[in-house]
């Protein structure tokens, strides 16, 4: 089992005047053999985080570490394996099933282990070893994220990152594919970073949880903590908006979910708390509030539960009017 490691790390795209910072400072931790739920809305840099660890986006400061040691000075293949969101896109369509796994595959080995190998990774996501002879377009999408998942176990990883694996699947698979994703960390003891904005899902799996937003972490903590008592007013309206079959996950009286104010420009955020503008904790509830408008809550929230950046964290959110939205 290996511990991942972001410490401080920012991504940055363009130029000083005209760029956008993706990730800002971003420290978490994936411990040995557990499984990070990374959540919060598209654009918010989650994506963006996970491929500065395979080194697919820059990393403009901070340091990714797999168990101590930088991951670019890693050499030859780094034992972190990542698992795309598309499972149309991420494999060869003209390439067979059983070469694109084989690929993945440190060197060595004669020919007939690798068929083997190859044979054994497919029955371990579930997929007859016959299909090793198919092509990608010959498989339905939860079959392909399977075998993308192969494909990412073949590179012998202590740690596997997975960036919405299910949100391009028909909701009749997804299921499955979380099962088995669950089943086969636990089989060979993986650390994981699972990246999702479907809070079901990420309960499901996750023994933390770290809620993002605008590039930065807003709150992390233990799962049953975070959704059971969140501190960050951001966290409680991804909540209060998720949607449920019985119950709401997040009872909070009569108060509304996201607020109808859109995300702020991230190539612009605003001063202060970055949740500000959105926020039914800030100025926009109480104008009396303005530390918001000013002082960056992320300064001092190790000092808080969950971390939470947010100099109100864990107050009630005012119920508003029978009939007023946020």
């Amino acid at each position: 089992m290996s511990e991942l490691v972001f410490e401080q790390v920012s991504v940055r795209y363009g130029t000083r005047r005209g760029g956008l910072t993706a990730v800002d400072g971003v420290s978490l931790t994936v411990p040995p053999g557990q499984v990070v739920g990374l959540v919060g809305e598209s654009g918010s840099g989650k994506s963006t985080l996970a491929r500065s660890a395979v080194g697919l986006a820059p990393v403009s400061a901070g340091r990714v570490l797999l168990d101590g040691i930088d991951v670019r000075q890693l050499a030859g293949r780094r034992p972190l394996q990542m698992v795309f969101q598309d499972p149309y896109s991420s494999l060869d369509p003209r390439m067979r099933i059983g070469a694109s796994i084989s690929e993945a595959m440190p060197r060595g080995g004669g020919a007939d282990a690798r068929r083997a190998e190859v044979a054994r990774l497919l029955e371990l996501v579930n997929l007859d070893p016959d299909r090793a002879g198919m092509l990608p377009a010959q498989l339905s999408g939860g079959q392909r994220q399977r075998v993308a998942l192969a494909r990412a176990l073949a590179g012998q990883p202590k740690v596997v990152i997975a960036d919405e694996i299910t949100s391009a699947l028909d909701v009749s698979v997804q299921g499955a594919v979380l099962n088995l994703v669950r089943d086969v960390r636990r089989s060979l003891g993986l650390s994981m970073l699972f990246i999702s904005h479907n809070l079901a899902v990420v309960r499901y799996l996750s023994d933390i949880i770290a809620v993002m937003y605008l590039g930065r972490i807003v709150e992390a903590g233990p799962a049953e903590q975070v959704l059971s008592d969140p501190q960050h007013p951001y966290t409680r309206d991804l909540l209060s908006a998720a949607p449920a079959w019985n119950t709401p996950l997040f009872e909070d009286g009569d108060a509304a979910g996201v607020s109808d104010a859109e995300p702020s420009d991230p190539h612009h955020p605003p001063a202060g708390c970055r949740y500000h503008p959105r926020c039914a904790l800030g100025p926009l509830a109480r104008p009396d509030r303005d530390v918001c408008l000013t002082t960056d809550p992320a300064q001092d929230a190790e000092r808080r539960p969950h971390r939470s950046a947010c100099h109100f964290a864990g107050e009630p959110r005012p119920a508003l009017p029978k009939g007023a939205r946020a």
